[in-house]
């Protein structure tokens, strides 16, 4: 099997010398993400990824970084290998990328980071498999080889999974691809969200003209869609899948009946966010 560590090892580059960055952002609802930011403004991820959090200082500690961006539906790209080296604090107020909110001084550290010309090639076509260790977006190039699932012609938008295979955060739901985007608002069915924070889980119902797009952006604008059990509790990054699609002929009262099917099913009134 082909792995990224290989790819390293044909470039001459030393494993230990790495660390491998998965940049995917989850703080900042509403505004770029990683990938989109580093897909339409590539200047302002290369700020982006200058700005570290202080405490990471010896995990980011090697002379090459292996950058990817998570893409929605978990799916990770390669998008360049980088020369990095700690400069420190922040040392004036400076514009965040993404939010354009002004970090004042000593905020984050700054690294001084360089667009390598090693395996530039790949960049935007190397899709490799992560892992389930999302929350380590820092790991270690001679220890986490990472598989190649696939590698593209073209740098283009990743393929829509298919509505069973579906699974994002609603914080994508700005970021999904323009074919991810039709295919979801000319679809109707049913849904289901779950919470990160309770691990509850809610059965909806996309009955609308917009499909389950609209249903779902109705979510991530207001936190909650209307629905009192969520109007209850703070607003989350819920996770989101689909259970069942309906045909162009199912009527509304088709939908209500699989919505109560999968209610039940999922025990989501007894056990989770539903109310009725």
């Amino acid at each position: 099997m082909l792995t990224f560590g290989n790819l390293l090892d044909l470039a001459n580059i030393d494993r230990g010398n790495v660390r491998l960055l998965r940049h995917q952002d989850n703080r900042y609802t509403g505004f770029h993400s990683p990938y989109t930011l580093w897909r339409d403004h590539r200047d302002r991820f290369e700020t982006y990824q200058s700005m570290q959090a202080f405490g990471d200082e010896s995990k980011l500690r090697a002379p090459v970084w292996a950058s990817f961006v998570g893409v929605p539906g978990k799916g990770t790209i390669f998008v360049g290998l980088y020369s990095s080296s700690l400069i420190g604090p922040q040392a004036e107020d400076r514009e965040h990328p993404i939010t354009g909110a002004i970090e004042p001084a000593g905020s984050y550290n700054l690294y001084l980071t360089e667009l390598l010309p090693a395996l530039q090639e790949y960049a935007g076509r190397l899709w490799i498999e992560w892992g389930d260790g999302y929350r380590s977006w820092i790991q270690r190039g001679d220890r986490q080889p990472k598989p190649i699932v696939e590698l593209r012609r073209d740098l283009g938008e990743p393929p829509f999974p298919g509505y069973q295979a579906l699974i994002m955060q609603l914080s994508e739901i700005g970021s999904i691809p323009s074919t991810w985007a039709a295919a979801l608002s000319a679809t109707r069915g049913i849904y289901l969200l779950t919470c990160p924070r309770t691990k509850e889980q809610y059965v909806g119902m996309a009955s609308g003209v917009d499909g389950f797009l609209g249903r779902w952006r109705e979510y991530f604008a207001s936190g909650h869609g209307g629905n009192v059990a969520l109007k209850s509790r703070d607003p989350s990054d819920y996770q989101v899948c689909i259970l069942e699609t309906v045909g162009t002929g199912a009527t509304v009262a088709d939908l209500q009946s699989a919505e109560v099917r999968w209610k039940a099913k999922l025990q989501s009134r007894e056990m989770g966010l539903n109310r009725n």
